[in-house]
């Protein structure tokens, strides 16, 4: 007998509160030996159903500060969780008896905010007697393409969000072999801090984005870190300093004119693109030398960044000359979200793998666990 999952995800890795239900999976637990307490892993097919998504966000809160203060995110966090996920099940039109499990956010995230999502979960778990199955956040998004369109393993991954960048070589739903990544700030970041400098608030992706489209991306000169060095990896905390020194060369009495601006968004905004297309180009060479296959290459975005019209458009571009189809989840579903959290509740409770009331929060968790630390991960050792 065909059978489909439902997961409840819950998601409060940063400064979005979700909660979300999702029904997925497909196979015949007959044929194959009965998931997670059978000999083999039940097969789990995408696409997924998508029965309800709570995303609250946090902007109001965090404006004033240029971005997300830890300690005011997890109070949030404290605040919504309860509603978020009596919203989900409400919407998805399901009781908490009609659920195969609870997926949380384990790690890596800001620890005040996964700490927030875990406790409610294992609360929930302990008073239902559900399974309870802790979900790294970045294989969440990893895995959103099989969620959104069924891709199947094995695929490249650009997870490129607001606190990381890396390709990855998606395997299964707990194998993945990273390509390359950066070495300091991720994207998401350098948009965050760059919009900072100039004025434009918080979050910095969208408001970065609005005035590029005016400005010429051409009249800056701004560096395009790495491209001079092999291999996928990049840098952009130079870019970043980059556009302060162009800042300080047309601000006068400390003020900037609007098309200044727009022309210094546009030029930032370009370079990031032709890092991440050169780099993405770099990476689709590097997963079929690591497949063994010179083939057709599937090849996926998801994260915050990847809702930035403009990288998306040169994303596609560049996959079509390199014989590569690119996939891009929609937007709803490339910033954080607990849908993308229950799909993958779904692809390990699929694999057999469930956790107990021990389950602890993370602040760091690499996907890629015999990779080398990048550099800049500090002190705690590897974020992603």
């Amino acid at each position: 007998m065909a059978t489909k999952l439902t997961m409840l995800g819950i998601e409060s890795s940063c400064d979005e509160t979700g909660a979300a239900v999702v029904r997925g999976g497909g196979g015949d637990w007959d044929d194959i030996g009965g998931g997670p307490s059978g000999d083999r892993p039940f097969m789990c097919d995408g696409p997924g159903e998508i029965l309800s998504n709570i995303v609250i966000g946090q902007d109001a809160l965090h404006a004033a500060f240029g971005g997300v203060v830890p300690e005011i995110a997890a109070r949030a966090h404290v605040e919504k969780l309860d509603f978020a996920v009596t919203a989900a099940l409400e919407e998805a039109g399901v009781n908490l008896a009609d659920l195969d499990g609870i997926a949380v956010t384990a790690g890596p995230g800001l620890i005040g905010g996964v700490m927030s999502g875990v406790m409610c979960a294992k609360g929930i778990a302990a008073v239902t007697g559900l399974p309870l199955l802790g979900v790294n956040h970045l294989a969440g998004h990893a895995l959103t393409p099989r969620l959104t369109d069924g891709l199947s393993f094995p695929y490249l991954m650009l997870l490129v969000s607001g606190g990381h960048c890396q390709f990855l070589a998606v395997q299964g739903p707990d194998a993945f072999t990273r390509i390359g990544g950066t070495i300091d700030d991720a994207p998401g970041e350098a948009f965050d801090k760059t919009a900072k400098l100039l004025g434009l608030g918080y979050p910095g992706g969208p408001a970065v984005e609005r005035e590029a489209k005016q400005g010429d991306p051409g009249r800056f000169v701004l560096p395009r870190p790495l491209l001079d060095r092999a291999g996928c990896d990049m840098s952009f905390s130079g870019l970043k300093t980059a556009i302060r020194r162009q800042l300080e060369a047309v601000t006068v009495d400390g003020a900037i004119t609007a098309q200044d601006r727009r022309d210094l968004c546009a030029g930032f905004q370009a370079a990031v693109a032709d890092v991440l297309v050169e780099k993405s180009r770099r990476a689709v060479l590097a997963f079929r030398d690591l497949t063994g296959d010179p083939g057709h290459v599937r090849f996926a975005v998801a994260g915050g960044v990847a809702a930035n019209r403009m990288l998306g458009n040169a994303l596609s571009e560049m996959a079509a000359a390199h014989d590569s189809g690119l996939i891009r989840p929609p937007l709803r579903l490339c910033t954080d979200n607990a849908a993308m959290i229950a799909w993958a509740g779904i692809e390990r409770f699929a694999a057999g793998t469930v956790d107990d009331l021990s389950l602890a929060a993370r602040p760091r968790w690499p996907l890629d666990r015999a990779a080398a630390p990048m550099l800049g991960s500090g002190k705690k050792g590897a974020k992603a």
